[in-house]
C-alpha cells in the first residue's frame, strides 16, 4: 500500500490544526516567528528527499509523498506567522527575515503566489514518476524560493 494518501491525510489534518492556530488570538510574535521556522524546516527536509531521490535512485513515491508535503506548507495559510515586529530577534527565537519584507506587500505577494503556484505543480509532476520532469519542476520551486530569500532574508 503506497504511504501517498495516509501522508496526505496526516498533513491535511496538521495544516488544518496549523493554521488554526495561526489565526488563534493572541498569537504572539515569538510563536510566529517559531512556527514559521518548524514549516520552512520541515519543507527543507522535505526537498532533500526530492534531492537525493534525484541524485540517487529515483523513487516517484517518495518524490510524489515529499512533493505534497511541501504543498501542503506552501498552501498553509503561513502569511498569518508574518506580522510587524516578526523581523525582530525575540527571545529565544531568532529571525533572519529583513524589514524589507513589511515595505513591499505587493512583491511579497507575487513571490508567495508564485512558490505556491510552483508547489501545486511539483506535486502534479511528481505524481507522474517521470524524474526528469520532476527534476526541471523541482528547480523551478528552487528558484521561487531563492527569489524571496534573496530579496526578504538575511545573510
Amino acid at each position: 500500500m503506497s504511504l501517498q494518501k495516509p501522508l496526505a491525510i496526516a498533513l491535511a489534518s496538521l495544516t488544518l490544526l496549523f493554521t488554526s492556530r495561526v489565526q488563534a488570538d493572541g498569537l504572539k510574535p515569538e510563536e510566529m516567528i517559531k512556527y514559521r521556522k518548524a514549516a520552512y524546516n520541515f519543507m527543507a527536509w522535505n526537498m532533500g528527499k526530492i534531492k537525493g531521490s534525484l541524485e540517487g535512485n529515483f523513487n516517484k513515491d517518495a518524490v510524489a509523498n515529499a512533493a505534497g508535503a511541501i504543498a501542503a506548507v506552501a498552501n498553509s495559510g503561513m502569511g498569518a506567522l508574518y506580522a510587524p515586529g516578526t523581523d525582530q530577534n525575540i527571545g529565544n527565537e531568532k529571525t533572519r527575515l529583513k524589514s524589507e519584507f513589511f515595505k513591499e506587500p505587493e512583491k511579497v505577494r507575487e513571490i508567495a503566489m508564485n512558490f505556491n503556484k510552483q508547489a501545486n505543480e511539483l506535486v502534479k509532476v511528481a505524481a507522474s514518476g517521470d524524474a526528469g520532469a520532476v527534476q526541471t519542476q523541482f528547480a523551478k520551486l528552487g528558484d521561487a524560493c531563492k527569489a524571496c530569500h534573496e530579496r526578504y532574508r538575511a545573510k
